[in-house]
């Protein structure tokens, strides 16, 4: 097993990425502490320890984290906010901003301390190809603030970099999750909604979240040990 004795934290883990990412890293033997917003998602999640947390509330995130004791911190936390910068409210910003990338800085700075004192550790944040990589319409807020995911990442690989502590992001382009499926049916027509997306995939299909879990993977375990301070896009060739 690549990650037994290793014991890992996931946000955002009832469902989508986050559930497959924590699903895969604890058949792998890691100890997974796994959490969400809605305890009711983390249902039938096989792993060590799971709990609702609400990632807004630092003081609560830092806690948890602290007494979990990570050598993995996956950040999958996210909302997407769909319109462009005229259909843009402050309080849409503030909060995408505040979930998509202050939760990824506390959890950070939480897990530094522990990583640092037993010689090392892995982070993966979610990023996605709607942001520095690419602009992608109606898309504002959200490419906004995972560019400033992929920042964050770079800066913190950067520092962190002589205590052989990683820290990587995945650029995800559409995967199929609950969530995806909620904003298709927000549009008003599911069907022609699901077809665009899917047209503007070079391979012909959506990612699915066991893909983007595996490659959480590897970026958590030693396979990854000279890789850091990078953004890998996993999109079906969308960027191409």
């Amino acid at each position: 097993m690549r990650l037994a004795g290793k014991k890992a934290f996931v946000t955002a883990a009832g469902q989508g990425i986050g559930r497959a990412t924590a699903e895969t890293l604890a058949r792998e033997g890691a100890e997974v502490t796994a959490t969400d917003l809605k305890a009711g998602l983390l249902d039938g999640l096989e792993v060590a320890h799971s709990f609702a947390l609400d990632v807004l509330d630092p003081a609560a995130l830092t806690r948890a984290i602290e007494a979990a004791r990570p050598d993995v911190l996956v950040n999958c936390a996210g909302w997407v906010h769909a319109g462009t910068v005229m259909e843009a409210t402050d309080d849409e910003f503030d909060f995408a901003m505040n979930l998509n990338v202050r939760s990824q800085f506390h959890a950070i700075r939480a897990a530094l301390p522990h990583m640092r004192s037993q010689g090392g550790g892995a982070i993966v944040n979610i990023a996605s190809v709607a942001s520095s990589i690419m602009g992608v319409p109606n898309r504002f807020i959200y490419g906004t603030s995972k560019a400033a995911v992929i920042g964050l990442t770079k800066s913190v690989a950067r520092d962190c970099i002589t205590d052989k502590i990683r820290c990587n992001c995945i650029a995800p382009g559409t995967v199929d999750s609950p969530s995806l499926h909620q904003r298709l049916r927000d549009t008003g027509d599911y069907e022609a909604a699901m077809k665009a997306f899917v047209a503007r995939q070079p391979m012909g299909r959506i990612g699915t979240a066991q893909e983007i879990a595996d490659l959480v993977l590897y970026l958590a375990c030693d396979e990854s040990r000279y890789l850091t301070g990078q953004c890998i896009t996993i999109d079906g060739g969308m960027t191409l």
